[in-house]
């Protein structure tokens, strides 16, 4: 996937290592974008195992019985388990696993290798390398401190209005018409 589109819907990434702040910026940036009438969809990298069932309900129970796919319906919400194996997941598999009929951008959270356009976070403190030195699907950088010689579009790693424009500037001029 080496566009900005999935199934006609912008995709952006923020790609950072751990501890950068990627959550924390997106859940400001993500109701600057909603009172902009964009209806979002994430897809959220993790190295942990998290298992949003609990044991001992019926969900769990039937899940664990052996049910490949498994649909949690509630008032106002619906929840999807798809168990699959261990490996790395794609990014193009969890693409496949939103109902793009609700959604008008894609947000991607981590992976870092993906082919997809990304806007890289970068703290100083954290003495990490830069990522847009060897990968050209970083098209914008947010950080904290100016350091390195680039023409990417810069932005304030903590001014969240700022990355906000950015993002839904990127969602207007990929936008299926």
């Amino acid at each position: 996937m080496s566009n900005a589109l999935y199934k006609g819907l912008p995709v952006l990434g923020f790609a950072a290592f751990s501890g950068t702040g990627k959550t924390t910026l997106l859940e400001k940036v993500i109701p600057l974008l909603k009172e902009r009438g964009l209806r979002l969809g994430l897809i959220k990298a993790s190295h942990h195992r998290v298992d949003p069932d609990k044991p001992g309900k019926d969900s769990y129970r039937l899940r664990h019985a052996g049910l490949t796919q498994t649909v949690l319906s509630m008032p106002g919400r619906a929840m999807c388990i798809t168990e699959r194996p261990a490996d790395d997941p794609s990014l193009a598999d969890q693409l496949r696993l939103l109902d793009c009929t609700q959604l008008d951008m894609i947000l991607v959270e981590g992976f870092r290798d993906a082919d997809i356009p990304k806007v890289e976070l970068h703290r100083t403190d954290f003495e990490r390398p830069y990522l847009f030195e060897t990968d050209a699907n970083i098209i914008a950088l947010c950080q904290d401190a100016i350091h390195p010689s680039t023409n990417l579009p810069r932005m304030d790693i903590n001014n969240p209005e700022e990355v906000a424009d950015f993002t839904f500037n990127f969602y207007l001029h990929h936008r299926q018409a």
